[in-house]
């Protein structure tokens, strides 16, 4: 059975961004990518996006600017950070910010699965062995 929820990817990369949008693809649900926080802000998608996976470090607008922009604007988007620079300080923060997950590059396929489970479906423990 399909999960035809909208899972936005917010990439500048556009390798890391395509993989991606084909992995979540696999894992049943809607995908729609975008290169820039801009680009998904002005996507018609928005409105429907039901979890948000995003870069940290971006041009223009970072993973965590974009999550607190969302909030700031009134979408409860939850959001899952993904960066090929893990940082202790910026996890801390983003979690504390209400960020669902903070993975590192490349990501753990499972552990991405649980992540949005957990955030889909509210009540889903995560074990965070990230």
């Amino acid at each position: 059975m399909l999960n035809r929820t909208l899972i936005a990817i917010v990439d500048d990369d556009q390798l890391y961004r395509e993989s991606m949008r084909k992995l979540v693809a696999l894992m049943g649900y809607a995908v729609e990518a975008f290169p820039s926080a801009a680009d998904f802000l002005a996507s018609r998608f928005l409105p429907e996006t039901a979890c948000l996976i995003a870069d940290v470090h971006m041009p223009g607008m970072t993973g965590l600017e974009l999550h607190r922009h969302l909030v700031d604007a009134g979408y409860a988007i939850p959001t899952i950070l993904v960066t090929a620079y893990p940082d202790e300080v910026i996890k801390d923060r983003a979690l504390k910010d209400g960020i669902v997950c903070y993975l590192g590059k490349p990501v753990d396929d499972d552990y991405l699965e649980l992540c949005l489970r957990s955030t889909l479906q509210p009540g889903t423990p995560i074990d965070d062995n990230s």
